[in-house]
């Protein structure tokens, strides 16, 4: 049963920097594609990617802010997290799939079968 769990997440003032991590018991990241997405209301939105080869895609939003990585070793991945806004607020996800999507689908969410439980992140201005 692949389970991911999220954690990091946290209220900070605008500017300040966090990292989420997703740990998953179950699944095997290596080889695999897996992502963060954010939910504000009901729009879900794909944050950044690995891909195929392990390539990143980031979203035009959080480029240059935000930095996807994963630990192959310890199975967990990472979403770090810089110079937060008071728009970064929302549910954050992690979400991953046996496959590695393509580098246009990386950041759509009917992409991934797993799915982390979310976990909260507040900016304040």
């Amino acid at each position: 049963q692949v389970q991911l769990v999220e954690s990091g997440g946290g209220s900070l003032q605008a500017g300040g920097d966090l990292r989420l991590s997703c740990a998953a018991s179950g699944y095997t990241y290596g080889g695999s594609g897996m992502g963060w997405f954010r939910q504000v209301v009901t729009k879900c939105e794909g944050l950044a990617g690995i891909f195929s080869y392990d390539n990143t895609r980031d979203h035009e939003s959080v480029k240059g802010r935000f930095t996807i990585s994963k630990d192959n070793a310890k199975n967990i991945m990472y979403l770090q997290m810089n110079s937060l806004k008071p728009e970064d607020t929302g549910l954050y996800y992690c979400a991953a799939d046996c496959a590695y999507p393509s580098f246009s689908a990386v950041l759509d969410p009917h992409e991934y079968n797993y799915w982390g439980q979310g976990i909260y992140v507040i900016v304040s201005s």
